[in-house]
């Protein structure tokens, strides 16, 4: 049996619906661990589909080919490493979150998730069935539980796969991002590392899908809840984390640490990944801002130049007579600062022949709040007409 495993972690973004691509990155992550000398390569929870899928998955041809292109690609992978891979699974008619287990050519496993997340974001128990508690793999000889992201939150999983052998977890998650998020996915961690006793690889997926934003930040804990390994926040990251047998048993093998930035960086990088993603995912390849030479905008726009690229952006003014210097100028700076183009069109004139139409409505009723309000419509008009221009 041996006394030292090494363990490659792939942080990856993978992209709704993009069956092929999110093998592809599957794959490379293999090669990455292949060279490194790795034993076993994990990837995030429903890599294969993306996550979350909703309803996706309940679209039977969909999963089909999630299955398919795991089979697949545990043939291509069969010279080296043992792959770990999420995707759905269907076994009997019934839907389950599963891990795919490929060693040697084949799937050799599929675990399948146990405790389904029903709250806030999720509704996976509408979507799936919950698979029975798994007992550990073993690959080279070493016994590994693997808790699918839910799995690891509670300790009923955790502590049967203890009792049946586990010598470390390796716990693959689709955790979403909101502020402070990760104090609360550490403090978690760590208690299913205190009931164990156990070494804890936590490995989270990034990119954003819908209203969701994965942060990534995995990382490694031994007994006693020490953190040995940290990867960074928001971007894409292979680790390779070395194990060893000690005679108090197994322990992660200490290795880089990645700073975090403070809480107001975390929501600004959360921003810049959800804009980035839905634009990218989507095919959408530029945008169209409104600046008003106010603060909001000005956020807006940096958010955007940092999400595609300021050539990507594309800056109006739409003063009108009522518009002050300083807005003007506060515009254009923002622009030129962030290097996006910039184009200027006054709105005086349509204004004026919105209330010229409105006129003899409008002819004995004093000036209130309404021709105020014709200003914000006509700018959203004249954005809609560039934008689809």
């Amino acid at each position: 049996m041996a006394d030292t495993f090494r363990l490659t972690i792939a942080q990856v973004n993978p992209v709704m619906g993009d069956i092929a691509g999110n093998a592809a990155k599957a794959k490379a992550a293999w090669e990455a661990g292949r060279d490194a000398g790795a034993d076993l390569v994990c990837l995030p929870e429903m890599t294969i589909s993306g996550y979350q899928p909703q309803d996706l998955v309940m679209k039977r041809a969909f999963t089909l080919a999630c299955m398919a292109a795991v089979e697949e690609l545990a043939a291509e992978v069969g010279n080296g490493p043992a792959l770990g891979v999420g995707s759905p699974l269907i076994v009997d008619g019934l839907l389950y979150n599963a891990y795919a287990i490929c060693e040697g050519g084949r799937v050799t496993r599929w675990i399948r998730k146990h405790e389904l997340p029903n709250y806030t974001v999720f509704d996976e128990k509408r979507v799936f069935i919950s698979g029975p508690i798994e007992t550990p793999v073993v690959i080279k000889g070493v016994s590994i539980g693997i808790p699918i992201c839910e799995d690891g939150w509670f300790p009923t999983v955790p502590g049967a796969l203890k009792a049946a052998g586990a010598q470390f977890l390796v716990s693959p998650n689709g955790s979403p991002y909101f502020r402070n998020k990760f104090a609360r996915r550490m403090a978690t961690m760590q208690a299913r590392v205190a009931e164990t006793g156990l070494p804890l690889i936590y490995l989270n997926m990034i990119g954003a899908q819908d209203e969701q934003v994965f942060d990534g930040g995995s990382f490694a804990l031994n007994p006693g809840g020490e953190v040995v390994q940290q990867l960074p926040l928001f971007v894409d990251a292979i680790r390779h984390i070395d194990l060893e047998r000690r005679p108090e048993g197994w322990r992660a093998v200490a290795g880089e640490m990645a700073a975090f930035p403070d809480e107001w960086e975390q929501d600004y990088h959360a921003m810049v990944v959800s804009l980035r993603d839905y634009l990218g995912k989507n095919g959408f390849k530029k945008v169209l801002l409104g600046l008003s030479g106010g603060v909001d905008s000005a956020l807006v726009a940096a958010i955007a130049a940092d999400a595609i690229g300021p050539a990507n952006v594309r800056c109006v003014m739409l003063p009108s007579p009522f518009t002050s210097q300083t807005s003007l100028d506060d515009a254009r700076e923002t622009a030129e600062r962030l290097t996006c183009p910039y184009m200027s069109i006054p709105i005086g004139g349509a204004k004026m022949a919105v209330e010229a139409a409105l006129g003899p409505v409008f002819n004995e009723v004093g000036v209130d709040l309404t021709e105020e309000n014709i200003q914000s419509r006509l700018r959203a008009v004249m954005l809609m007409a560039l934008s689809n221009k």
